[in-house]
């Protein structure tokens, strides 16, 4: 195996030690024997293979980002252990994507220098623990937070242009090392395997377009009205949530809807709380040690009224934007109470926004009850009833009759045979596909999908026309006054075939040259 012309014998024993983790001069009577066996081969492509996956996994950790709030709560209701556990996650991921892109491009260094391709041990071993934790982290996402792969699905509209244009590039490139590998074996029987498989891999990627669609290739005059935002509980990125000063905030952002969750107090008292504990999100444990654990509708009105429920937003940092927080508006949040409905009400009212809101929790044996107190708040609160939207479905007809003029919202698709129209929908983003959002839009039924934080989803939902998102970032998503991108599909279909037909002519040139 020769040293090509350009390679010094000082770079390729710079290449040769990390790769080999030993000393090996790249002098030919120092590397007598020294040449790559069918087993460094197989080595060769393990690594190249870990790095596909770990490459896929960073794109599920990026993907994920967009719920991993919801993660870090759950984490907190198992094991009273707040973290933002998002932080470790790409941590992680980032050290185990560098460390095998690093070894690949040893390897194809090596390879295009002619040395031998002889992979340590102990990098074999790393290899192996970075396959099995992917793997592993792979397999807990499929049983316990299966929706993810969905929200994979989707994003794949939002980014699949681009992850064939990526891809497209990066096979190009290999061109230069097979190359070099086909000249230098005399194997004839691998050289067509290698070229048959790369050509087919090409060829794939060459016509992979015609199966990707994304409803942000379209012409901007067909671009649907820029969603409405509905804050969820408030701004909780810039207050502490379900809290009358994020509800402020959310009105700051434009937002047209707040949306919340009410419980109620053990005297018959509703007020906002997402969690059926108070621990997360106030001081129950400081004032209240012994009944921290019980359910917040076992708490009288006046034991809720003690509870401070903002200093937790600055301790435990939900959110990075919460370093970001102005003087004032940290002086503001420790002197947060837990509102009660009528309060929130009242501020909805006075600030012209629609408050919509879920009832729990909804296994309580005096449920009907909790529906009927609630009821009796809102006709009490002088809020017109066109600015309440009704998400609980239980004893929904009471609710009907009761406040006819109250918007009902459902947490269900459609059915074929419904009574009654279905005017609003509020779902997951993953159980509505783009289709389903324009079928719904063109009935005019409003559709409302939860929780969209991230940019590229908030894009993606734009170009389908949903009419709503409720979202943690609403300071984010009220900047955006277009999606991340909108192609025409002519250029869409002109950026295809420029890029493969430089990649082809690349590709040429790698071979014609490397020879």
């Amino acid at each position: 195996m020769a040293d090509p012309p350009g390679c010094c014998s000082t770079c390729a024993t710079c290449l040769l030690c990390p790769y080999s983790c030993q000393w090996i001069t790249a002098k030919k009577e120092k590397r007598k024997g020294l040449r790559t066996t069918k087993c460094d081969c197989s080595w060769f492509l393990f690594l190249f293979c870990v790095f596909l996956f770990t490459l896929v996994w960073l794109y599920f950790a990026i993907i994920i980002l967009n719920d991993f709030h919801n993660f870090n709560e759950f984490i907190f209701r198992q094991r009273k252990l707040w973290l933002d556990w998002s932080l470790v996650l790409l941590i992680a991921t980032a050290v185990l994507i560098s460390y095998s892109s690093v070894l690949l491009v040893l390897a194809l260094c090596l390879q295009l220098c002619g040395q031998p391709l002889k992979l340590h041990w102990v990098h074999k071993i790393l290899l192996i623990l970075t396959a099995l934790v992917v793997a592993a982290a792979f397999t807990g996402l499929g049983i316990k937070w299966a929706e993810e792969w969905k929200s994979a699905r989707i994003s794949l509209q939002a980014t699949g242009p681009f992850l064939h244009i990526g891809t497209v590039g990066g096979m190009t490139l290999l061109a230069w090392p097979l190359a070099s590998f086909i000249y230098r074996t005399r194997n004839t029987g691998l050289k067509v395997f290698l070229l048959l498989v790369y050509c087919a891999a090409m060829i794939a990627l060459y016509l992979a377009p015609l199966g990707i669609t994304s409803p942000c290739i379209m012409e901007e005059n067909q671009l649907p009205p820029k969603p409405a935002l509905v804050g969820h509980r408030g701004a909780p990125m810039l207050a502490p949530e379900n809290t009358l000063m994020s509800l402020q905030k959310a009105v700051d952002c434009d937002v047209q809807i707040f949306e919340t969750d009410v419980m109620v107090s053990a005297d018959g008292v509703p007020f906002l709380m997402h969690d059926e504990e108070l621990t997360r999100t106030t001081n129950v444990q400081a004032v209240f040690p012994e009944r921290a654990a019980l359910n917040s509708t076992a708490f009288n009105w006046t034991d809720l009224q003690q509870l401070d429920a903002g200093s937790w937003f600055l301790e435990r940092r939900p959110f990075p934007t919460v370093q970001s927080l102005s003087p004032s508006d940290r002086n503001e949040t420790t002197k947060q109470r837990i509102p009660s409905l009528g309060q929130a009400l009242e501020a909805a009212k006075q600030s012209n926004i629609s408050i919509m809101f879920d009832l729990r929790p909804e296994n309580h044996s005096d449920y009907q009850n909790f529906v009927n107190v609630t009821l009796g708040v809102i006709l009490q609160s002088g809020i017109p009833l066109q600015q309440v939207l009704w998400l609980p479905d239980g004893f929904r007809e009471d609710v009907k009759q009761q406040a006819p003029g109250v918007q009902q919202v459902y947490g269900r698709k459609r059915l074929k045979n419904e009574k009654e129209p279905v005017l609003h929908v509020n779902l997951p983003y993953q159980d509505m596909s783009s289709e389903e959002i324009r079928e719904y839009r063109q009935d005019n039924i409003s559709v409302n999908l939860y929780v969209v934080n991230q940019p590229w989803l908030f894009s993606v939902l734009w170009c389908s026309g949903v009419s709503s998102v409720t979202t943690n970032a609403c300071q984010v998503l009220k900047e955006m006054e277009h999606p991340i991108w909108l192609l025409p599909s002519s250029t869409y279909l002109m950026i295809w075939i420029v890029v493969d037909c430089v990649s082809f002519l690349v590709i040429i040139w790698a071979f014609v040259l490397m020879k």
